[in-house]
């Protein structure tokens, strides 16, 4: 067993949470929905919220290599739209986060992303252009991602479907994406630092140590995006997508 900034954590766990902050730099670098593995990892060594918590620091060091490699990329006429809404999901999530139980709230929303992500295959199929760009479908999606996000950082899903229905190119998706997720994880810090108290600076110690593999994660999902083509791009996030709602229901 190793102590480490008041943790007592095993070599096992040790190389469990090296792990998680490799997906999550993959994750932010394009590989959407591989940071979805590591909810359920962090869970079991840590516990549900304080688990959100621990996320959290890593989720944003990883958005900012996402950021610096792809700020040129941003449709910001979609982010406007996104950023109220999502600010009112998270102060919603922090208000439900002591009331709903974890399990319960991850499997509905493992529903809900079952029955988005079939409308999303349906129009894969049927070759269906851009969906109505309607605000009232910002705002609903931009509210369940401030749910989600601030309830065990499940936004990556939501906010997949939402930014596939609009038809991005591959790099646009990504980029649109970073710079949401710096934006909303940011504004999520003081709720979970003062009204969770899941972040202290004995986690922030934890979370620096993981920083080299967030990187490595970071460098190699950008070298995989690289080399895939738009299409199996949007294919490979479907595929992600559905496997992290699998494991939100689990």
């Amino acid at each position: 067993m190793i102590e480490l900034f008041s943790y007592t954590l095993s070599y096992y766990t040790l190389a469990l949470l090296f792990l998680v902050a490799f997906f999550i730099g993959m994750a932010k670098t394009g590989v959407h929905g591989i940071s979805m593995f590591s909810i359920p990892l962090l869970a079991v060594i840590f516990g549900g919220k304080a688990s959100s918590g621990l996320m959290l620091p890593m989720l944003i060091m990883a958005d900012l290599f996402a950021v610096h490699y792809y700020h040129r990329h941003a449709n910001w006429g979609y982010l406007v739209k996104l950023f109220p809404s999502a600010a009112a999901g998270v102060l919603i999530g922090t208000w439900l986060g002591n009331l709903i139980d974890d399990q319960l709230f991850r499997l509905l929303m493992g529903i809900i992303i079952f029955i988005s992500l079939a409308i999303m295959l349906w129009m894969e199929k049927a070759n269906k252009e851009q969906v109505p760009d309607y605000l009232w479908f910002a705002i609903l999606m931009g509210t369940l991602g401030g749910i989600t996000t601030m309830i065990g950082n499940l936004a990556g899903s939501i906010m997949a479907l939402y930014l596939l229905s609009m038809r991005l190119p591959k790099n646009e998706y990504i980029g649109t994406a970073a710079w949401f997720f710096l934006a909303i994880n940011l504004f999520k810090v003081p709720f979970h630092v003062f009204s969770w108290h899941t972040i202290d600076w004995h986690s922030l110690a934890l979370n620096l140590i993981g920083l080299p593999f967030i990187a490595f994660g970071a460098w190699a999902g950008i070298v995989f995006v690289r080399h895939i083509p738009d299409k199996q791009y949007r294919w490979l996030v479907l595929a992600m997508t559905a496997v992290a709602a699998v494991f939100m229901v689990i």
